[in-house]
């Protein structure tokens, strides 16, 4: 019995050090880039010789990598709007009960998550270039959206696991047309799970360097493609303190993430109620 309840006292503290240790096993990379943003001399080494500013201030002084960084907001608002809107229109006619084929429509809604991003790319190349798209933003910007619509799919597919097609019947029979019926009564229950996709689907085009590779020119160069030239060129800590700029933008992501779903939960805790 003695055994019994030291291993039961036992057991969460040896859990938590192991789940610290793994967490700080994949952590460990990030933290060792973050201090060397802050390095006095051009190098990459420990220990460093002193702290400075001057990589941050070379980002925001540089025109090549604000013009990255510029094309690589346009590119994953644009994105992420057409993303939001098409797989949100996707996920409600995949939420009715009368749609015909819905796992052969998903399926090849969400593929692109499935599909190496190097094959979606050559694939996305040949395709653009018949039609003249490589070398432009919109081009990229289509591109960003087909591999960022299928976490909008997913998460408002998710989000209306729980809604109640109740709702909508009941304000079609007060008079209200199919479009004010999703405006007013669905879109509001469902906008958690709506933001938190187009929060993916931003990140994802905000973050991608195959498809740049493949389809954006040197006027369309976006962040990401700006770092993977600076890596096979000139190492520079002006990439640590672009990427500390990155680590610090995906954590309050996460953050803004992980309340929506708490905010979602909530929700639908009241409405079970």
């Amino acid at each position: 019995m003695n055994h019994s309840l030291s291993f039961t006292r036992l057991f969460p503290i040896v859990l938590w050090f192991a789940g610290s240790a793994v967490v700080l096993f994949l952590i460990a990379p990030i933290i060792a880039i973050v201090p060397l943003s802050f390095n006095a001399e051009p190098f990459f080494t420990y220990p460093m010789p002193g702290l400075s500013l001057r990589w941050y201030e070379e980002f925001f002084s540089s025109e090549v990598w604000q013009l990255a960084l510029k094309n690589s907001i346009i590119v994953a608002v644009c994105a992420t709007l057409l993303s939001t809107v098409l797989g949100t229109l996707a996920a409600i006619g995949l939420s009715r009960p009368d749609c015909p084929s819905r796992a052969t429509l998903t399926a090849i809604l969400i593929s692109p998550m499935i599909v190496p991003v190097i094959v979606s790319a050559v694939g996305i190349y040949y395709a653009f270039a018949a039609i003249g798209l490589l070398n432009t933003l919109t081009g990229l910007v289509l591109a960003h959206t087909a591999i960022g619509a299928p976490f909008v799919v997913i998460t408002v597919t998710a989000t209306l696991a729980s809604f109640d097609h109740n709702l909508m019947r009941a304000a079609s029979s007060l008079g209200a047309t199919p479009f004010e019926a999703v405006l007013r009564i669905m879109l509001p229950i469902i906008a958690p799970g709506v933001v938190s996709g187009a929060l993916f689907a931003f990140v994802t085009s905000f973050d991608e360097v195959v498809i740049a590779l493949f389809i954006a020119g040197s006027e369309e160069r976006t962040l990401p493609r700006q770092m993977w030239s600076g890596v096979r060129e000139t190492l520079s800590p002006t990439i640590a303190a672009v990427a500390t700029l990155l680590i610090l933008f995906s954590t309050l992501f996460l953050a803004t993430v992980q309340c929506l779903q708490r905010r979602a939960e909530r929700q639908k805790l009241t409405r079970t109620d």
